[in-house]
């Protein structure tokens, strides 16, 4: 794309070094100069520990033909000088990309819990009804639920990588995407001009504060996507988390809302809810109708992510016996309450938060026998809010008979003073009851020597991830993986 197209959609405060009879052509978009390929522009990106501005020369070396940046460098080539790189890369990709969402009927979920499982939900849902659904997320991106996932960095992608994506889609002749939808993402403007038709609210609890310092923050994060919606949008709202009210106030009147819960009165509800070994059973009401719906989906956590996507489904104009079919033949999530093998149960799961942890914690006492133990291993991330370690402790010793402790993705703290902080929740530290390892390989070995066959076991924190990041290099580690080896 001509350079002069591109500036004239996007808001610039100067162009140096560009003269008006002057064709640039723009191949490709780039905040990366290790990976910058020639003929792409450059955004000047400033991040929590480098600032792109330092990396124009040699992204110009590279073969960069032009620069974004907010403010002028030594450097003889077009450079559009900008308020904030952050923001107006958004729009810089948008433009490049041709605005693919608006030719896209993009659905948006977001919360502190549930994104992963209600999208690939929902994805199920609209396949059942012949509807092709993409699907953007933390294990990567699809074009169907059949199709391996393309890697992700980022639970939602930086915008130039959201706008490709959302162009190939288009492209594949695909019009239906469901993507999660994070609060960096929408603090950070990835998803700017993404014209969402539906949003999905899950929860919101405490996680990220390092990031947002305050909930407050946290809630305002979040509730972009919603005052974005117009009249024709549609949003759902968890109609039993404590922020409902709030989110459901910063929504047009003009928008099309929808209610989901359990307890308080909503649009959508699940009633006569049955736990049993191998699922849930619940009655779902929705106007005059009910319909029961048998789900190979274990936890209360897994009644509100199912009807957050029975929700998704009715706005997309799919029937509920449909969707009572999609969902009764959907099996668990990759690292969402997987169940890795049984005798012992072993169950791996991601939850990284307080409330994340509580839930998969009572879901797995659903399943333990009574003569048996809950178990569960798990540590916290490093360089993370720290104030989320000793609730989590609390929250693993008063559910589980006996807990391992151990590191998660350390990254640059001391795993020692991360353990440290979860043990400051606790109100015993039993030597019967209360392990500390931090090698996540030697944990799980002790899981097993300290585990019978009628316990289950719980693995959580990394769930999916096939990585554990230390203070200098990210090894390959699967805590599925470590399972099959240490309890063949």
């Amino acid at each position: 794309m001509d350079l002069h197209s591109i500036i004239k959609n996007i808001k610039v405060k100067k162009v140096l070094n560009l003269k008006e009879d002057e064709t640039i052509d723009i191949k490709g978009i780039s905040f990366n100069s290790n990976t910058i390929n020639s003929h792409e522009i450059f955004v000047c990106l400033k991040g929590e520990h480098v600032d792109g501005h330092d990396f124009a020369q040699s992204a110009f070396e590279k073969g960069a033909i032009a620069l974004m940046c907010e403010q002028p460098l030594n450097i003889e080539i077009p450079q559009l000088i900008v308020e904030s790189c952050q923001e107006s890369i958004a729009d810089l990709a948008a433009t490049f990309y041709h605005n693919p969402s608006h030719e896209l009927n993009l659905m948006g979920v977001t919360g502190t819990n549930g994104k992963t499982t209600v999208a690939h939900l929902v994805q199920k849902i609209l396949e059942k009804a012949h509807k092709k659904c993409a699907l953007i997320g933390t294990l990567g991106y699809k074009l169907s639920s059949n199709d391996d996932y393309l890697e992700a960095k980022h639970t939602t992608p930086q915008a130039p990588k959201m706008q490709e994506t959302l162009q190939k889609i288009l492209k594949a002749d695909v019009l239906n995407v469901i993507t999660e939808v994070s609060s960096h993402a929408l603090e950070q403007f990835r998803v700017k001009n993404c014209r969402f038709n539906l949003a999905i609210f899950t929860n919101l609890t405490q996680d990220h504060l390092d990031y947002h310092i305050t909930m407050e923050n946290y809630f305002n994060a979040k509730a972009k996507l919603f005052k974005e919606l117009k009249e024709g949008n549609s949003a759902i709202i968890n109609n039993d988390d404590k922020y409902a009210k709030r989110f459901i106030d910063c929504i047009d009147k003009k928008v099309n809302l929808i209610t989901y819960g359990v307890k308080n009165n909503s649009d959508l509800m699940a009633k006569n809810i049955e736990f049993m070994a191998d699922g849930v059973s619940f009655d779902c009401a929705w106007k005059d109708k009910r319909l029961n719906f048998k789900l190979h989906l274990n936890g209360m956590f897994s009644v509100y992510n199912s009807l957050a996507a029975i929700a998704a489904g009715l706005v997309n104009g799919i029937s509920l016996e449909t969707i009572k079919e999609a969902l009764e033949d959907t099996r668990s999530v990759a690292g969402r309450f997987e169940i890795v093998r049984t005798n012992p149960m072993v169950i791996v799961d991601y939850a990284h938060t307080p409330d994340g942890l509580e839930n998969i914690l009572r879901a797995a006492r659903e399943l333990t026998p009574k003569n048996a133990n809950l178990i569960c291993l798990f540590g916290c991330g490093g360089n993370r809010d720290c104030t989320k370690r000793p609730k989590m402790g609390k929250i693993a010793q008063q559910l589980c008979d006996k807990i391992i402790i151990t590191s998660d993705n350390p990254r640059q703290e001391d795993p020692q003073q991360i353990i440290t902080d979860i043990l400051s929740g606790l109100s015993l530290i039993n030597p019967k009851t209360v392990f500390v390892e931090p090698d996540r390989h030697l944990a799980i070995k002790l899981l097993k020597d300290i585990s019978g066959e009628n316990d289950v076991l719980v693995l959580a924190g990394k769930g999916h991830e096939n990585y554990q990041i230390l203070a200098d290099k990210t090894i390959h580690f699967d805590d599925r993986e470590e399972v099959v080896k240490v309890f063949q």
